[in-house]
């Protein structure tokens, strides 16, 4: 039997799968391809330093700038969240789904918190009148487990 010429077809990644379900238009340039990893791969929902120390040991030519472009567009194409704490750096969170941010005022790390159960804010908040829901920003203060211990 003669070799297989047909090639295997490459697995998609993370970005370009979220970018297919999103409808998401956006150019991937390797440097967005760099910050979109790095921050896929965290769950501490770093600042733009932060990543930008993280992706400059893979990418060494990368600069500040650069990676607050890279934020900028991923985060206008729906693909990362911008997390804004009062008056701290804005930090970046790759988790799409439905959440909120705990925000430990001691030590400062921010943890996704889900809902526990079916949740329409609609129906939990009064809003007024007439008024459509497209996004929510929400934030809670207090003081996480490791830090209430000590």
């Amino acid at each position: 039997m003669p070799p297989s010429t047909s090639r295997s077809i490459p697995k998609p990644t993370g970005l370009e799968c979220r970018m297919a379900v999103l409808g998401t238009d956006v150019r991937l340039t390797p440097h967005r391809r760099e910050v979109f990893e790095v921050l896929q791969g965290t769950n501490d929902h770093p600042t733009a330093t932060d990543i930008f120390d993280r992706v400059k040991t893979r990418s060494p030519g990368i600069s500040l700038a650069t990676v607050y472009n890279c934020l900028d567009h991923l985060t206008s194409a729906g693909l990362i969240k911008q997390v804004h704490l009062e008056r701290g750096q804005s930090r970046y969170c790759a988790n799409l789904h439905e959440h909120v941010h705990f925000h430990c005022e001691t030590c400062g790390k921010v943890i996704d918190a889900h809902p526990a159960a079916e949740f329409d804010p609609a129906k939990f908040w009064n809003l007024p009148k007439g008024t459509k829901i497209t996004r929510m920003d929400i934030a809670i203060h207090g003081t996480c487990e490791a830090c209430s211990s000590k």
